[in-house]
């Protein structure tokens, strides 16, 4: 299965987007659209998701929006950043593709298509 948390609005989250319909519909993998703002991630989802990408939590976070500076995050450990993350799903980086147990933030869409050639 492949799991997209998505955002409509945003471009680059529309084109990986596409690139996962693709990938699903040639290999008959089933897709799962999660638009993350309107169903938002538990904390528990949070932790798994940010094990599935690996690296810092920080870069789950969009670092350009008002509730990050607002919420004073750019110092924040990494509990009070998957709390904030919980509490502001705007805060999520987008899109957020998992597939096969890992995942990649598609910023660059073609990250998605890297992660279906694994």
């Amino acid at each position: 299965m492949i799991t997209i948390y998505h955002n409509p609005r945003c471009s680059k989250s529309r084109e990986a987007l596409a690139l996962a319909e693709q990938f699903s519909s040639e290999h008959k993998v089933r897709l799962d659209v999660v638009d993350y703002q309107k169903t938002p991630l538990t904390l528990a989802q949070l932790k798994e998701l940010h094990r599935q990408l690996g690296g810092p939590v920080s870069a789950m976070l969009r670092d350009n929006e008002a509730e990050y500076a607002a919420l004073d995050l750019a110092q924040a450990d990494d509990a009070a950043l998957l709390a904030a993350l919980a509490a502001h799903p705007k805060l999520l980086q987008r899109p957020v593709v998992v597939y096969r147990g890992r995942a990649v933030i598609g910023r660059p869409p073609q990250l998605v298509s890297e992660l279906f050639d694994k």
